[in-house]
């Protein structure tokens, strides 16, 4: 049979795993400790009765501790759910411990009070906005980033080794020994005729600006053409005169003269003015000669 005394003179002189020694006290770290002292009244294992308030996940439980069942360590505390509701609590409390030691009684509604109090803090905080600090995984993105750089150079590598191979399938170097994927055959044949498609529309393009040019230049040519052969076909031809008639014809030889250069200056300017042509008669005793320039 356990006897109180001799287990507390043995933690009390000697060595106990719980107990923490500082300059001013002494703490316990046994999780039934009622005050967190150690002493004679508070140690839970110098103590045959013995009760405490725990709480798990939210929730306050009382635990008994009797001599009865110190002879199975299994079954050693009896654990009571409290009620969130703090006047239940208490009166829990008061019903199951009546007849057990004042000072235990007080300590556990102490404990209760200050259970409570901090899970109501712990309800409030939560409802609050929180920042929440995320640790920075350099390891981890300098891995990512790795392999990100070996997936891109792959890539590349892969797109031109595609190239190559559709290269030599157009100059035909190996005939047809080898088949390419159907997907990679059907992307090239794709791209060859959004080709053809972009040179056919510049080809379009450039015939009908040749098309927009080419009247003018047609017109151009066809004034040339009439030019030539009003020149060939005009012919001068020179009558018999009375010395008057002389002088008037010298002084139009010397107008002749004068016009032909103003012809070719007028030629030059054909494509851009039409040429006129003037016909003028002279009056004479015997005849009328006409004269075109």
């Amino acid at each position: 049979m356990e006897n109180d005394d001799i287990v507390w003179s043995i933690i009390n002189k000697s060595f106990c795993s719980y107990k923490v020694n500082t300059k001013t006290q002494r703490f316990c770290r046994n999780e039934y400790n009622l005050t967190g002292l150690c002493n004679r009244s508070a140690c839970p294992l110098a103590n045959s009765q013995y009760a405490t308030v725990r709480e798990e996940d939210g929730n306050c439980f009382l635990y008994m501790k009797t001599v009865e069942r110190s002879g199975f360590p299994r079954n050693m505390w009896e654990k009571v759910k409290l009620s969130k509701s703090l006047e239940k609590a208490l009166r829990q409390i008061n019903e199951y411990l009546v007849y057990w030691p004042g000072f235990t009684r007080q300590k556990c509604k102490q404990r209760l009070l200050k259970i409570s109090q901090y899970l109501i803090r712990m309800r409030k905080l939560r409802l609050r906005r929180q920042k929440k600090l995320v640790p920075i995984q350099r390891k981890q993105d300098r891995r990512e980033r790795r392999r990100e750089e070996k997936a891109l150079v792959a890539a590349r590598l892969d797109s031109a080794i595609e190239k190559e191979l559709l290269e030599r399938l157009k100059r035909g170097t190996y005939g047809d020994i080898y088949n390419f994927p159907q997907v990679a055959f059907n992307k090239a044949l794709e791209e060859e005729e959004d080709a053809e498609v972009n040179m056919e529309g510049d080809d379009y393009g450039e015939d009908e600006e040749n098309e927009g040019e080419e009247p003018d230049e047609d017109i151009d040519e066809e004034l040339e053409k009439e030019l030539e052969e009003e020149s060939e076909n005009e012919e001068i031809e020179y009558v018999e005169a009375d010395s008057d008639l002389e002088r008037e014809l010298e002084s139009e030889s010397d107008l002749e003269d004068i016009e032909p250069k103003a012809s070719n200056s007028v030629k030059d300017n054909t494509r851009r003015k039409p040429r006129l042509e003037i016909e003028y008669e002279t009056e004479t005793l015997s005849k009328n000669p006409k004269r075109t320039v």
